[in-house]
């Protein structure tokens, strides 16, 4: 496989997983409930984002750097609206 092949196949991957946060930013937003959100996995999981982050501006990974920046933007937001909604 070819870098552009395997760059591609790095960005659908961003997308899908990334994608996969707007259902619940939206929920939350709409309904100003988090009650069934986890506080703890939510931290957990920007702080592991962030990481990934890191790790993606460290070897220079286009497809990781986008998702994981756009990953934690929205999982911090559930973060905010979990801590405002409380």
């Amino acid at each position: 496989m070819d870098t552009e092949s395997i760059d591609i196949l790095g960005y659908i991957a961003a997308t899908l997983t990334t994608i996969a946060f707007l259902p619940q930013v939206l929920k939350t937003w709409r309904s100003r409930s988090a009650k069934d959100v986890s506080l703890v996995m939510m931290i957990t999981f920007s702080i592991g984002v962030f990481l990934w982050l890191l790790y993606g501006l460290a070897i220079q990974a286009m497809p990781v750097i986008l998702a994981n920046t756009t990953t934690l933007i929205l999982a911090l937001l559930i973060v905010i609206l979990k801590i405002r909604y409380r």
